[in-house]
């Protein structure tokens, strides 16, 4: 493809876009740190105690305890729960449990404590929610889900999006050949005609060099996937990537991939993995129905090297395990703390919640065997990004997660897969043998949001480079130092299960 520098055009007036900055979804207060949480969670607690108070004899003997055992009880129902579902990695703060409970505590005091007066009540009405209120924003700081009050409240009113605008003003712009200073974000109803999968309205990324000529330049392409918990829109308005593609594109000439963000769950806690199995037949509609779909409604290129894959997370998982399964389709991806291969919990956890039981669609799945089944690669490569922050893994645990098994968007802390440094250096020691070019590159961060926008601006130079996108140099991966060692046998398929990590 040939290298074009597009002229871009300031006056957007006449064009009816959502965002025409979209640096203003990132500004706001913080929810993160800094003094908006922690003057909220002061509040939950000032007002817990007065709602509690000093009451009655009877009161302080018998019902106050009571609600505390209630508040313990939850806390540690849901430290169980999250254990034992698989959502585990980075293990969960305390704040969230204590938070948790005390919750539960002041649901069980406006209850038993309801007889009293009446400022008291109204004070015991309002715990609650607040109580829930700093359980959220625990949550938050663990994920980094919701970045700023903006996001938050654009992503729970699903208010407008950076660069949104609609189809028809999409197609519009593009045979009139008027070229913004930014691209335009669109929303897509993919038919599921080859998977069946029931999935929300997709989203495509189309840079200012695609509105440059009629029809559009045959642009590469790049598949957005997010973590666990997710909607096609994280990418966008919690990893902030439109505002990362704007600014890329606007210092290479108006060149970018274009970029879809793809649904991989169909609700928000629908845990895919990205495969084929009692979940949804994911992998077929990311690569049956979103490839084809985006070649023909957008003229983008069919060349698999000029597609790539990015993930967060379990999106990570996914990016790798789509490019080895389907080097037909893909040639390279970026996985930001992905796991060895897609999981939820130990592998007959994993067998049983993903496949209905079907071993051999586990196989089928799972990267290390693909790749050493498929042998030598070509013109294939991957950037494993790896948290610096990661929790001290445990290795060699039998069975479920550990009592460290907590974390959201997470990973079960127990056993090799789960331990997404040891999964980065096993597979790209297994893929550079076998042909694919990689590199495991640490990065500062917890498992959360931020980790993975300051991964996705790092890697996208290179990732753009990769896929041949037009005036964009080709560069090299970064050099981390000697090559990852080769993974242990013990982390073979045909090994004894163990855990896979969430």
């Amino acid at each position: 493809m040939e290298a074009v520098h597009v002229p871009i055009a300031v006056d957007t007036a006449t064009h009816l876009l959502a965002a025409n900055a979209p640096g203003q979804y990132r500004h706001g207060l913080s929810l993160l740190r800094g003094w908006l949480p922690l003057t909220l969670q002061i509040v939950a607690i000032v007002v817990l105690l007065l709602a509690i108070g000093w009451r009655s004899r009877r009161w302080r003997l018998v019902w106050l305890p009571v609600s505390a055992l209630v508040g313990l009880a939850i806390a540690a129902w849901a430290h169980w729960y999250v254990d034992s579902q698989g959502m585990a990695g980075d293990p969960a703060p305390d704040s969230l449990w204590i938070w948790t409970g005390l919750s539960g505590f002041a649901l069980s005091a406006l209850i038993l404590g309801w007889r009293g007066i009446k400022w008291r009540r109204i004070a015991a009405v309002a715990a609650v929610p607040l109580c829930l209120l700093g359980t959220g924003l625990a949550l938050n700081s663990w994920v980094g889900y919701f970045p700023t009050v903006q996001v938050a409240w654009n992503q729970l009113t699903a208010g407008p999006l950076p660069d949104e605008t609609d189809m028809k003003t999409v197609q519009a712009m593009q045979k009139a050949g008027t070229v913004l200073n930014h691209g335009s974000v669109v929303s897509v109803n993919i038919p599921s005609t080859a998977s069946g999968f029931k999935h929300r309205s997709e989203l495509v990324y189309l840079p200012p060099r695609w509105f440059a000529s009629n029809p559009p330049p045959k642009l590469p392409v790049v598949m957005m996937i997010a973590g666990e918990f997710n909607t096609p829109a994280d990418w966008l308005r919690t990893g902030n990537a439109a505002a990362i593609i704007d600014a890329f594109a606007q210092s290479h000439g108006g060149n970018a991939p274009v970029f879809v963000f793809v649904d991989s769950g169909g609700s928000f806690n629908n845990d895919t993995e990205c495969v084929n199995g009692v979940r949804g037949n994911v992998a077929d509609h990311l690569t049956k129905d979103v490839v084809p779909y985006v070649n023909q409604q957008f003229g983008t290129s069919a060349d698999p090297a000029n597609w790539g894959i990015v993930g967060w997370s379990m999106g990570g998982t996914c990016a790798v395990d789509l490019t080895v399964m389907h080097p037909e389709l893909f040639s390279s991806f970026v996985d930001i703390a992905g796991d060895m291969g897609p999981n939820a919990g130990t592998k007959d956890q994993t067998i049983a919640r993903l496949y209905g039981g079907n071993a051999a669609a586990w196989a089928e799945f799972d990267p290390t065997t693909v790749i050493t089944k498929h042998g030598p690669y070509k013109g294939v490569s991957g950037w494993f990004a790896i948290s610096t922050d990661a929790p001290v893994q445990h290795k060699g645990q039998g069975g479920g997660g550990g009592d460290d098994a907590v974390g959201l968007g997470g990973r079960d802390a127990a056993g090799n897969p789960g331990d997404q440094t040891q999964a980065a250096n096993s597979l790209c020691a297994l893929g550079r043998a076998n042909g694919i070019d990689c590199a495991v590159v640490p990065t500062t961060g917890r498992h959360d949001w931020p980790l993975a926008t300051n991964v996705f601006t790092a890697a996208l130079p290179w990732l753009a480079g990769a896929v041949r996108t037009p005036g964009v140099p080709v560069i090299p991966l970064p050099d981390t130092g000697p090559s990852p060692a080769p993974a242990p046998a013990a982390a073979a398929p045909a090994a004894a299960p163990a855990p896979l990590g969430r």
